[in-house]
C-alpha cells in the first residue's frame, strides 16, 4: 500500500490527487475489490503515515456502505440549501455514524442569500456548520471550463479562506 500515492497520483503545488473507486462501465459488475483496496489504503494513509486525506466521494453513499471512509477524522457532507439536501445529509450522517466516524460536519453549498444561511442553520441545529460557500459566477464558470477557479490565489473569498482553517483544524 505505501507505493500506491506516489506511483499512481498527480501531484500538483504539493497536493497528490489519487484517484479511486469509480465506476468506469455500465454492466461492469461490482466494484467490491476497488473498494476492499480503497478501504484499506485509506487507514494506511490515515493511520500508519498520519497523512491528511480529503476523500471527494461521488454523490451516492456506497462508500459509507462499504466503510471505505471508517477510518477518516471528519465527514464533510455538503448541503445545497434544498429539502432534499438535508435529508440526504441526515441519511449521510445516520451512515457515517453507524461505521463509527464520530465528527459529521456540514458546509453549505451554492448559498445565493443571508436566507439561505439561516434556513440551513434552523433546518439543521443539531450539525456542525463549518461555514457557507456562495454562489459566485468565477467557481461555475471554472466548473463549465474544467479549469480551477481562483487562479490567482489572492481573489479567494474570506470565507472559504475561514472553511479551508477549520478543516484544517479537523485534522489535527
Amino acid at each position: 500500500m505505501d507505493d500506491i500515492p506516489d506511483r499512481f497520483s498527480i501531484e500538483k503545488d504539493g497536493v497528490k490527487l489519487l484517484v479511486m473507486g469509480t465506476v468506469k462501465k455500465g454492466g461492469s459488475g461490482c466494484i467490491c475489490p476497488e473498494a476492499t483496496m480503497l478501504k484499506a489504503l485509506m487507514n494506511h494513509l490515515v493511520l500508519a503515515r498520519n497523512e491528511v486525506v480529503v476523500m471527494d466521494m461521488e454523490a451516492g453513499i456506497e462508500h459509507l456502505g462499504r466503510a471505505t471512509s471508517g477510518s477518516v477524522d471528519a465527514l464533510i457532507v455538503v448541503v445545497n440549501p434544498g429539502q432534499r439536501s438535508r435529508v440526504a445529509a441526515d441519511k449521510i450522517r445516520r451512515l457515517g455514524q453507524d461505521i463509527g466516524i464520530k465528527n459529521i460536519v456540514v458546509i453549505g453549498n451554492r448559498v445565493r442569500t443571508e436566507a439561505d444561511k439561516v434556513m440551513i442553520r434552523e433546518s439543521m441545529p443539531d450539525y456542525t456548520i463549518l461555514g457557507f460557500i456562495p454562489e459566485m459566477d468565477e467557481i461555475v464558470t471554472a466548473d463549465r471550463n474544467g479549469k480551477r477557479p481562483f487562479e490567482d490565489i489572492s481573489r479567494i473569498p474570506g470565507e472559504l479562506k475561514e472553511i479551508t482553517q477549520k478543516l484544517l483544524a479537523l485534522a489535527k
